[in-house]
C-alpha cells in the first residue's frame, strides 16, 4: 500500500526541537494515526527563510515557531497568512500563554503545540486535524462562493426577464438577439467574453489593452443590430457562465467583480450610441417639394 506523503514545512531556529520534530516524523510508522501516510520535512530557522521557500514549494502544512530571530510572536503568523492563505498553520511555542493560543486561533491558526513533553501521536494529530480543519473552512468557502456566484446570476437573469422593452426595441420592433438571431448573439458573447479577458489582465498586471475602446466598437456593433439592454445582460450572463466551465472559485469571482462594471459601462456606450444616432436622424431636414412648387 503506498503512502500519501504529506510536505511539512517546519520554521524553527531552535536546532534540538527542530531535530526531535524530525525524530518524531521519521519514526511516524509506530504510530496508528500515521498509518497511510508519510512525512516529508522542509527546515527554515526565521521568517524570511520560511517566506522564500513558500514561493518555491507547495506545502500541506506549516509548523511555525512564535519566537524566530527576526520576528516575534503572533507578527509571524500574521505574515504567514498573507503569503500562504491557505495552508494550515500549528503555531509553536516553549511555554503556555492562553492569551497568545487564543489570539492565534483568532488570527487563522489550525493548531496548536507545545514544545514540552512533545510526542509523535500529538504531532501527528495535531497535523492531521489541522489539515483536516483547513479543508473544511475552504469546502465551506467553496460552498458558500458559488452559492453567491449562483445568486448573481439568477440576479442577472431576473434583471434581463424585467426588463420591459424599451424606446428603441419598439421602435426597431426588435426581438432578443438570442432569438432572433441567435448566431450573432453567440459572436458578441465570445467577443464580450474576451474583453473581460482583457479587463482582468489590466487590472491584475497594470497593462493598457485598450478596453473601454473596444467596449464601445462592441456598443457600435449592438447598435447597428439594434440590441436593447435587456440584450446586454443576456450577453453578459451568458458570457460568465462559459467563464465559469473552466475556471476555479477564484476567477469565476473576478470575472463577476470585473463584469459589474463592464456591464453598465457597455450599456452606456449603448446608449449614447442611440443617442447620438437618434439626435443625428432628427437634425435631417428632408423636404419634400409640394405640387405647386413642382409647376
Amino acid at each position: 500500500m503506498s503512502n500519501y506523503v504529506y510536505e511539512i514545512l517546519l520554521v524553527e531556529d531552535d536546532a534540538i526541537n527542530a531535530q526531535l520534530i524530525q525524530n518524531l516524523l521519521s519514526n511516524s510508522h509506530d504510530s496508528v494515526l500515521a498509518e497511510g501516510l508519510s512525512f516529508d520535512l522542509s527546515l527554515v530557522t526565521n521568517l524570511t527563510e520560511a517566506l522564500n521557500i513558500l514561493t518555491e514549494k507547495d506545502f500541506d502544512v506549516i509548523l511555525l515557531d512564535l519566537t524566530l530571530p527576526d520576528s516575534k510572536s503572533i507578527e509571524s503568523l500574521l505574515k504567514i497568512k498573507e503569503n500562504a492563505p491557505d495552508i494550515p498553520i500549528i503555531v509553536q511555542t516553549a511555554y503556555q500563554d492562553e492569551t497568545i493560543i487564543v489570539r492565534a486561533f483568532q488570527l487563522g491558526a489550525n493548531g496548536y503545540l507545545q514544545k514540552k513533553d512533545l510526542d509523535s501521536n500529538s504531532l501527528i494529530y495535531a497535523i492531521r486535524i489541522a489539515i483536516e480543519r483547513q479543508q473544511y473552512i475552504y469546502n465551506f468557502s467553496q460552498q458558500k462562493q458559488r452559492q453567491q456566484q449562483q445568486k448573481e446570476f439568477t440576479s442577472l437573469e431576473n434583471l434581463a426577464n424585467s426588463i420591459q422593452p424599451s424606446i428603441t426595441a419598439r421602435m426597431f420592433a426588435s426581438e432578443a438577439l438570442k432569438e432572433s438571431i441567435p448566431e450573432v448573439f453567440a459572436d458578441l458573447t465570445t467577443r464580450y467574453g474576451e474583453l473581460l479577458d482583457l479587463a482582468l489582465e489590466e487590472r491584475a498586471f497594470k497593462v493598457n489593452h485598450d478596453t473601454s475602446e473596444k467596449l464601445r466598437s462592441l456598443a457600435a456593433k449592438l447598435g447597428f443590430f439594434k440590441a436593447s439592454p435587456r440584450d446586454i445582460v443576456d450577453i453578459h450572463t451568458k458570457a460568465l457562465k462559459i467563464k465559469s466551465q473552466n475556471a476555479n472559485l477564484a476567477k469565476v469571482q473576478a470575472y463577476v467583480d470585473e463584469g459589474r462594471l463592464r456591464l453598465l459601462e457597455l450599456m452606456g456606450y449603448l446608449t449614447s450610441y442611440y443617442r447620438k444616432y437618434y439626435i443625428g436622424i432628427s437634425n435631417l431636414n428632408v423636404f419634400f417639394p409640394s405640387d405647386s412648387d413642382q409647376i
